[in-house]
């Protein structure tokens, strides 16, 4: 995806500890630091503007492009989150399409379900947690 990771376990420390609060349902809120070079300014903006989506919350496509003010711009929103190199920490698990099903996930359905689930959102009729 045009990232060169450099491999340091001690820097990555608190992302491992916060990750691990929020799967054990004591964290809501992700204070690391996200490093956003290399990203396009669009796909910057949709990744801040998804950030502010609280926990157990939703947002969908078309309210993220009006929050960066391109509100034409539901697709290209999708795509750059499908490209999200931080996800969970930025939560692209809680955009979701206009009619607020499920939608897409780059790490499958299945995983999404599972994320807004952890956050106590009311999944459509039928979905359901694997």
């Amino acid at each position: 995806r045009g990232f060169d990771p450099i491999a340091d376990q001690q820097a990555i420390q608190p992302v491992v500890r916060q990750l691990s609060e929020y799967f054990q349902g004591s964290r809501n809120v992700f204070d690391v630091p996200v490093d956003f070079s290399g990203l396009t300014p669009f796909a910057k903006d949709v990744l801040q503007a998804t950030a502010a989506v609280p926990f157990g919350g939703v947002a969908t496509y078309s309210e993220i492009a009006r929050k960066i003010a391109n509100p034409g711009a539901s697709r290209a929103v999708g795509n750059a989150l499908g490209r999200n190199p931080v996800p969970i920490i930025l939560p692209c698990h809680r955009v979701v399409p206009a009619d607020h099903s499920i939608g897409n996930y780059t790490g499958g359905v299945d995983i999404k379900v599972s994320l807004l689930s952890i956050e106590g959102v009311l999944l459509p009729t039928g979905a359901s947690v694997p």
